[in-house]
């Protein structure tokens, strides 16, 4: 079992930045993951990190806006989100993967509840 909490959520306008936190307990086997559902959507992959080899993912909304990073000693992945626009308005989830998958799936083993982003235009 590994629990997940995400932090650094909150209320920003169009072209600032935030960045949000994912720690996690217990080992991370694969990967960790961000997704974010929108009020009346389906939950979409960001951005995803190989635990162990640090290769990174995003979708191509985000390139160029978003950096997700991780310290392996702290157990816990960032997101970076600058030039934020209205439509990555979303609450934001933490994944976890203990398993090799497509990691843009929503398959992940475990995750966290969710923190939420606006962005005002």
């Amino acid at each position: 079992q590994v629990d997940v909490v995400e932090s650094g959520g909150g209320l920003v306008q169009a072209g600032d930045s935030l960045t949000l936190s994912c720690a996690a307990s217990g080992n991370i086997l694969v990967a960790m993951g961000w997704f974010r559902q929108a009020p009346g959507k389906e939950r979409e992959f960001v951005a995803a990190i190989l635990w162990h080899g640090g290769d990174t993912y995003y979708r191509d909304s985000v390139k160029g806006r978003f950096a997700i990073s991780r310290d392996n000693a702290k157990n816990t992945m960032y997101l970076q989100m600058n030039s934020l626009k209205p439509d990555d308005t979303a609450v934001y989830y933490c994944a976890v993967c203990q398993r090799p998958m497509n990691l843009r799936s929503t398959k992940y083993d475990y995750w966290g509840q969710g923190t939420q982003v606006t962005v005002s235009s």
